[in-house]
C-alpha cells in the first residue's frame, strides 16, 4: 500500500442550512461551510483550525458521513461518499471513525469497556464472541491499558484513560481515516501530551490518516502535517504546517499564531466580533476585523490562490511574504511528549 495513497479528497464542499426567521419573513441561509477543498493521504494529518463557529466541526461531520454536503464532492478511499450505492455505504462508514471531544460523555456509562469495544464488531462483522473479546483485549493493550480494564465501567477511569478507550473503540473496525474533533481539549496538559503521543504512534504503526479539529495551535504544531485555517466557513489559508507556522500570509492566521503563547514574537489584538454567518461581509469575510483592511477588501472577496507553496485568500498576501513576522525558530522540532504507558485507574 503506497504511502501517498489518497484516503479522502474534498472538492468545493458546502453545507448550507435553512434558518426560519418568523411567520412572515423568508427563510435565511446559513453557510456553515463554503467551498472547502483538500486532499488527505495515508499516514498524514490535516489540522483544521479556527475560532468557535468557523465551521470546522461541520466540516468534520461531513467527512465522517454524519451530514450530507449541500454541494461539492467527497471521495473516501476512492469511492463517492456523497451519494454512494447502498451496497457501498457500510464499507465507507467503517472506513472513517470519530473520536469526540468529551471522554466523559462519549462512552455509555451503563456498559463495561468490553461491551463498548465489542459493539462495533458485533454490528458490522461476523466474528464470534471469543474473537471479539480477544480483539478488544488486543486493542486495549495497543492504547496502553491492561486486559483487566475490559471488565470495568467508564466512571472508574480518569479522563485520559477514557479517551484512550474512545480511541480504541474508533480503531476496532480498522478504519482508514480517523476524524478527531478536539480530542484533547478536555484533558490536563500532561495528559494531552500522552494522548497526542499515542495518536502519533498509532498513525505510524497503522498508516492512519487524521482529520484533526482543534483551536489549540500549540497542539496543532506538534501533530499536524498540513493546516487548514477557517474563518466564517471559508478557508483563508491552507498548506504545509511548516510554511504556515513560519511565515503566515493571511492576517487572520497571523492573529491566531500571535494569540498562542510562545509561537510568535508579535502581539496582534483583533477588534470587533465574529460577524453573523447569516449576514457575512460582502467582500473578504475577515474585513470587519482585519487591521490591514482596505476598500477593496470590503468590496471584493479574495479567491484562494497559490502563493509560496500554500493557498491563501488575501488580496495583499504578497506584501506579507516579505514582511510577515517569523514564528520563533528556536522551538524544538519534535514534541516533548511523554511516552505512552499503562495508566493506573
Amino acid at each position: 500500500m503506497s504511502a501517498a495513497e489518497i484516503v479522502v479528497e474534498a472538492k468545493n464542499l458546502q453545507r448550507i442550512y435553512e434558518v426560519r426567521r418568523g411567520l412572515f419573513r423568508p427563510n435565511a441561509q446559513l453557510r456553515a461551510v463554503g467551498d472547502i477543498s483538500f486532499r488527505l493521504e495515508r499516514g498524514r494529518t490535516l489540522a483544521v483550525v479556527g475560532e468557535s463557529g468557523c465551521g470546522k466541526s461541520t466540516l468534520a461531520r461531513m467527512v465522517a458521513l454524519i451530514e450530507k454536503p449541500t454541494a461539492g464532492q467527497l471521495t473516501l478511499v476512492g469511492h463517492d461518499a456523497v451519494s454512494p450505492p447502498s451496497e457501498r455505504r457500510r464499507e465507507l462508514r467503517q472506513a472513517v471513525q470519530l473520536v469526540f471531544q468529551n471522554p466523559y460523555g462519549s462512552l455509555n456509562p451503563r456498559k463495561k469497556v468490553a461491551a463498548v469495544l465489542e459493539d462495533p464488531l458485533a454490528i458490522n462483522t461476523t466474528l464470534g464472541k471469543a474473537e471479539r473479546a480477544a480483539k478488544a483485549r488486543e486493542m486495549l493493550a495497543r492504547v496502553g491499558l491492561r486486559p483487566e480494564h475490559a471488565n470495568r465501567y467508564p466512571h472508574m477511569f480518569s479522563g485520559g484513560q477514557r479517551q484512550r478507550i474512545a480511541i480504541a473503540r474508533a480503531l476496532m473496525l480498522e478504519p482508514r481515516l480517523v476524524v478527531a474533533d478536539e480530542p484533547v481539549s478536555a484533558l490536563d496538559v500532561s495528559i494531552q501530551a500522552q494522548v497526542l503521543n499515542l495518536l502519533a504512534d498509532l498513525q505510524a504503526e497503522l498508516g492512519l490518516a487524521y482529520l484533526f479539529i482543534s483551536h489549540d495551535l500549540g497542539v496543532v504544531r506538534h501533530i499536524a502535517h498540513d493546516v487548514l485555517v477557517m474563518y466564517l466557513g471559508h478557508a483563508v489559508e491552507q498548506g504545509p504546517k511548516a510554511r504556515i507556522f513560519e511565515r503566515p500570509l493571511h492576517p487572520y492566521t497571523q492573529a491566531l499564531l500571535a494569540s498562542t503563547p510562545g509561537l510568535s514574537s508579535q502581539r496582534i489584538v483583533l477588534k470587533g466580533e465574529l460577524p453573523s454567518p447569516l449576514s457575512p461581509p460582502p467582500g473578504c469575510v475577515f474585513s470587519t476585523r482585519c487591521p490591514h483592511v482596505t476598500q477593496r477588501c470590503r468590496d471584493e472577496r479574495p479567491v484562494l490562490r497559490e502563493l509560496d507553496e500554500r493557498r491563501v485568500a488575501c488580496h495583499y498576501a504578497e506584501r506579507f511574504l516579505e514582511g510577515a513576522p517569523v514564528v520563533r525558530a528556536d522551538l524544538p522540532s519534535a514534541p516533548p511528549f511523554i511516552a505512552p504507558v499503562a495508566m493506573n485507574p
